[in-house]
């Protein structure tokens, strides 16, 4: 096995070179179905007016539990976390620095599924909540503050995907993937 030029673990480093694409557009599908859920849910309660115990997103109506488990949310944020992290050594340029952006805010939504699951395990709620609290919760409720929290990592990973597949010319001769679709000319 040899190691690469920075000395990744070999199958990182096919992640972030011939693997880029593929491992991006899975890592994509992820987030959108997760998004999906989110916004199904959004969508029973403000369009159809459910309660918000009987608004379940989609899987959720099949699978009750699914929604009330912090262990599932706590799992989504850290999947979300490895993924960023681990696909960022692929990224040049802007598109790094905007995949940076959604990785530090990921940081912060993790921390605070972390600080959700850990009152669920601890068997003690902060703030003497009748459920656990994150902190953002002090200020908006869960449902929209998780809607920000994913449009804020979403956005910028959107961004670093677009400025990933269309590069200036200066960071096509450093990447080390075939996801541009084509080098546009830097102003």
């Amino acid at each position: 096995m040899r190691a690469s030029s920075e000395s990744q673990p070999p199958h990182r480093d096919r992640l972030n070179g011939a693997w880029h694409e593929s491992a991006l557009w899975i890592f994509f599908a992820i987030v959108v179905a997760h998004w999906a859920e989110h916004l199904a849910q959004a969508y029973q309660m403000y369009v159809l007016h459910w309660s918000m115990p009987q608004a379940l997103g989609v899987l959720g109506l099949w699978f009750p539990w699914l929604i009330t488990s912090e262990a599932l949310h706590y799992g989504y944020a850290l999947v979300m976390l490895v993924g960023l992290w681990v696909l960022r050594a692929g990224f040049q340029g802007r598109a790094r620095l905007w995949w940076n952006v959604a990785l530090g805010i990921q940081v912060w939504h993790h921390f605070e599924h972390a600080l959700l699951v850990g009152q669920v395990i601890a068997g003690h709620n902060l703030f003497g909540a009748a459920m656990p609290m994150s902190i953002g919760q002090l200020w908006i409720r869960r449902m929209e503050l998780h809607l920000i929290y994913n449009a804020l990592v979403f956005v910028p990973m959107v961004v670093a995907m677009y400025r990933h597949r269309f590069p200036t010319a200066a960071e096509v001769r450093t990447m080390r993937c075939s996801c541009a679709s084509y080098a546009v000319e830097a102003a």
